[in-house]
């Protein structure tokens, strides 16, 4: 029998075909279709089966690359699936969004050799959308019953990660989560042209369905304090995330027109679902028709760059203080975004915001930046460079320059729970408890703003460790009996 695979000399790569930019620009669908099979199982082909995947070293989740892709090369697709379903909750999540640029495929040994690396994240997609329409995705089956429960605040990718895992161990699971839909960010911090969704909904169905109970709309220290969370359950996990921006330190930052990137993308996904939203029709959150000026370089700015477009903004530029080589974005997205209409003016900083009599937003004063000495991180610092300032029009200015954490001690009415010089969580490092005994924590809210795929793998983790304390209760309960 020949070998599918090692095929990445005489099969060039090729990644599902995008949309053109004026028709992707008019809807939020996705902006590419997946591949046909045999297109997949052609990419797939390429793989070199080397000895150290370093594809699978570089994903958070050390997914079994190279042998779901062999078993796609080989047609084997039930398999594939399973195999990836084996590592991942969210393996068609994963394919979607993850920055594969800079994790998997930025680090295939193919992609070395100048030939290109494998399209895993499209192949991954591919293999799981095609699973949910086989019914090859089976239903959360849950273990036997324990009689104990866990409560998990926050229903993002770490709180559902690691709500399944627990579930499947026999435990049962409430979740609690601020917002009237499931998802976190999956649901309203990423647009439907990155993830649609439907693929978000479906998941959290499963989990339903399997018997995971969601509380949404339930706001700790509001409805209930963490102290009376830990009394109706044995455990409680914290899987909120980071939701406080940061803040432009600039004069005329509260003119009206100066919105934050959450509030913005929200409100665009809750409009997707047909929810009425009065900040979007009145135009507070709604770039239709403007000049948009957004400030970040990370994954959120790109997000909202490219939602202003599909809005119909008149102009949309995005302020990134460092060049091109320099930002935390995707590059992909990057691209996508130019294609789309996006100017992007780099080494650029907000100096002021200028505002109108009636206090409405009327431009942005713009300083003009060079790269200087490296910062602490090792990236050269971003200096002004004098005599270069400029305005820009601007009648929406939406920042987007990353996350903090909320004041948890405070929110939740627990001032012991500990926490950090940056505010997030402190946790056991082999535990992942907090300073609460029974209080674990994982995702964003332990590790600072990242990546969804980090959230899911600290799911997974922090569920093995909770499972194992929660053994420990039980048989305590039961000597002390």
């Amino acid at each position: 029998m020949n070998n599918p695979t090692l095929k990445f000399v005489s099969t060039d790569q090729e990644y599902p075909s995008k949309r053109p930019a004026e028709m992707r620009n008019a809807d939020f669908r996705e902006i590419a279709d997946r591949y046909a099979g045999p297109a997949a199982e052609q990419q797939a082909g390429r793989c070199s089966q080397c000895g150290v995947p370093y594809c699978s070293v570089h994903c958070p989740l050390h997914n079994h690359i190279p042998d779901w892709l062999r078993l796609t090369a080989e047609g084997r697709l039930r398999e594939a699936y399973e195999l990836s379903n084996a590592t991942s909750t969210m393996p068609e999540i994963c394919g979607r969004i993850c920055p594969q640029d800079r994790l998997c495929e930025g680090n295939c040994v193919i992609e070395f050799s100048g030939h290109g690396a494998v399209t895993i994240g499209s192949v991954e997609k591919f293999i799981t959308d095609t699973a949910w329409e086989e019914g090859w995705v089976e239903p959360l089956v849950p273990g036997k019953a324990r009689g104990q429960s866990v409560g998990v605040i926050g229903a993002g990718p770490a709180g559902l990660s690691a709500a399944e895992y627990l579930r499947v161990l026999g435990y049962d699971v409430h979740v609690y989560d601020r917002h009237d839909r499931a998802g976190g960010l999956l649901t309203y911090g990423i647009p439907g042209f990155k993830l649609e969704k439907p693929v978000v909904m479906r998941r959290v169905e499963r989990l339903k369905a399997g018997g995971i109970v969601f509380h949404e709309g339930f706001e700790v220290g509001r409805d209930a304090t963490l102290d009376e969370l830990r009394s109706r359950h044995d455990a409680i996990l914290v899987a909120t995330g980071v939701y406080k921006p940061r803040a432009i330190k600039a004069p005329g930052v509260g003119s009206r027109g100066v919105v934050d990137a959450l509030d913005f993308l929200i409100a665009s996904n809750r409009k997707s679902f047909g929810d009425a939203v009065p900040e979007w029709e009145d135009g507070r959150l709604n770039a239709a028709g403007r000049d948009v000026v957004v400030v970040g370089g990370g994954d959120t700015a790109m997000d909202c760059v490219r939602t202003a477009v599909r809005q119909g903004a008149k102009s949309v530029k995005c302020l990134y203080r460092r060049d091109r080589a320099n930002m935390p974005g995707s590059q992909r997205e990057v691209a996508n975004a130019e294609e789309e209409g996006v100017e992007f003016v780099w080494l650029s900083s907000p100096e002021a915001f200028d505002a109108a009599a009636d206090g409405r937003l009327s431009g942005v004063r713009v300083a003009r930046m060079r790269l200087g000495a490296p910062d602490a991180s090792g990236r050269r610092a971003p200096e002004p460079d004098p005599g270069n300032a400029m305005t820009l029009d601007a009648d929406l200015v939406i920042k987007a320059l990353g996350f903090d954490p909320e004041d948890l001690p405070a929110m939740f009415g627990a001032p012991e729970l500990g926490v950090n010089r940056w505010g997030t969580l402190r946790v056991d490092s082999k535990s992942m408890m907090t300073s609460l005994d029974g209080v674990f924590a994982a995702g964003d809210i332990v590790r600072g703003a990242s990546l969804v795929v980090w959230a899911i793998r600290d799911g997974r983790d922090v569920s093995e460790k909770m499972h194992a304390w929660l053994k420990a209760k039980a048989a305590s309960e039961r000597a002390a009996a």
